[in-house]
């Protein structure tokens, strides 16, 4: 039988999986592992790339025991993986640290306050696309050299966590432009890595592993690699993608033009655009096609209804409840305003916001309370889009939804009446492993490209239009919330000093 699966691994922060998915981007089969997060002191937190690779092992035995003969049908290996876990690695290729910091480690945090205080933004956004955040692995190196200076001197090549995995089944190294442009140390306009930024840093570009395309056969698997996980020896394995330019590619959002908003515990709203949007309150990513991805974050997105449940309830109400609770107020909220900022924000002048209401009058209730945290949310993240529009100069006119705020469909309404724009569900909730078979698809020439394959092997089960009714309520809202948000600035330092 010719080969027509493709297998999928994602190396996830929770767990690592393996899925089997057929040349239609059908999932078949998905099995998964967890392993530890190792939290050394507060703020810290690890894991060991060796549990990764065990428990790769492990689900990629499992998931080829559920489908017959399917050792022999994988057309390709395609991975994807967290961000910015930073593994060091020797020459030999074995790990010279059992951990690598995470992409949720705030260890470096003054390694980005000394480099905020002594470089301006113009000095180096265009030359990295990013402002400095303790995600950024360039500062964890930073730290690694410093705090680990044996492991930093021997370490051969800095790696990512699905980078790591695909040593470990091919012997080669080498990380995709994803998350090398993640780094804080690539330049956006060669794909290479930059010298400017890793003198800024002081860092050894010795170190950093090659650069290479998403949807490039990496090398096949190795006799050993074979031996450990079931795998047939010679099967092509792609250098594969970060897991959230893997998960956009795998919604569908490959094109200028067309957003993306995950919605979890935060919500990242994402603008396709040919070249980096460079603001400092901007991130950008580069996606599998060649584009990027600039993105905003706010920090409390579903947070913000887990907070409303237990601050009004105590948990005793369902989230199904507080959303029928919600909807029995009226569009508005009769001009009731949430501001979402529960705990600050991610980039800016004011990390230090605040959440409140504004507006509380006698008329207002319980339902009122629940569906301005809704909207309060949807009008931050408009805020957003409309910062990405503007930097941009070519507005968002459609949104891809995905993560668990997608589930709820009064929630989908309001933020499709906020943005003013349609929004779309796609049918298959697992985008990144969609997105790993689209480039083993690709890769293997189904496609010409991955946007094609997008086009072809994503759908939607779900379009959610605007209410026009809805609309002309919240355009002057979002206006007055900017306002609002503008206004309540100047007190947040205040309140900061009357807690000292």
């Amino acid at each position: 039988m010719s080969p027509d699966l493709y297998l999928a691994i994602d190396v996830g922060t929770g767990s690592v999986r393996a899925a089997l998915i057929d040349v239609n981007a059908k999932i078949l089969a998905v099995c998964s592992r967890e392993h530890e997060q190792i939290v050394p002191q507060f703020g810290w937190a690890e894991q060991r790339p060796a549990d990764w690779w065990s428990g790769v092992c492990v689900a990629i035995r499992e998931v080829l025991d559920k489908t017959p003969g399917a050792r022999s049908r994988i057309a390709a290996v395609s991975a994807c993986g967290q961000m910015h876990g930073t593994v060091l690695v020797g020459a030999d290729g074995e790990l010279v640290r059992d951990t690598a910091p995470l992409w949720n480690d705030k260890r470096t945090v003054d390694y980005v306050t000394a480099f905020e205080k002594q470089y301006a933004a113009a000095d180096y956004l265009a030359d990295c696309a990013n402002p400095p955040t303790p995600a950024w692995p360039g500062f964890k190196l930073q730290w690694l050299r410093d705090h680990d200076a044996a492991a930093y001197q021997k370490a051969a090549a800095v790696l990512m966590p699905k980078d790591f995995i695909n040593l470990r089944l091919t012997g080669e190294i080498a990380m995709d432009r994803n998350d090398g442009g993640a780094s804080f140390l690539m330049d956006p306009r060669t794909g290479q890595w930059s010298q400017k930024m890793i003198g800024m840093l002081g860092l050894d570009a010795g170190k950093l592993a090659p650069l290479r395309n998403p949807t490039e056969i990496l090398g096949a698997v190795s006799e050993s690699a074979s031996a450990e996980t079931g795998l047939r020896r010679g099967t092509p394995v792609l250098v594969g993608g970060a897991d959230y330019p893997v998960a956009l590619l795998g919604s569908g959002v490959s094109r200028p033009g067309v957003g993306s908003e995950v919605m979890g515990t935060s919500a990242i709203i994402t603008a396709i655009a040919g070249k980096p949007l460079l603001d400092p309150a901007v991130c950008n990513v580069g996606t599998v096609d060649g584009n990027w991805g600039a993105f905003m974050l706010l920090e409390s997105g579903g947070d913000a209804m887990r907070w409303a449940r237990r601050a009004f309830d105590e948990k005793r109400s369902s989230y199904e409840e507080i959303v029928a609770k919600a909807a029995e107020a009226p569009a508005g909220s009769d001009r009731l305003f949430f501001m979402p900022y529960l705990t600050g924000e991610r980039l800016g002048d004011h990390r230090n916001a605040r959440a409140q209401y504004f507006g509380i009058g006698a008329g207002h209730g319980l339902a009122h309370m629940h569906r301005a945290v809704l909207e309060g949310v949807a009008i931050a993240v408009k805020r957003h889009i409309n910062i990405l529009d503007r930097i941009s100069g070519a507005p968002l006119t459609r949104v891809i939804a995905s993560g668990g705020g997608a589930k709820t469909e009064l929630w989908m309404k309001i933020k499709a009446s906020v943005y003013d724009i349609p929004i779309l569900v796609p049918s298959e909730p697992e985008c990144g492993l969609v997105g790993c078979a689209i480039m083993a698809a690709t890769a293997t020439g189904r496609f010409t490209n991955v946007a094609d394959a997008a086009d072809a092997l994503v759908s939607y089960s779900q379009e959610i239009e605007p209410d026009p009714r809805w609309v002309e309520i919240y355009r002057p809202m979002q206006d007055f919330f900017e306002k609002l948000y503008t206004h309540s600035q100047d007190l947040y330092d205040d309140l900061d000093r009357l807690a000292r």
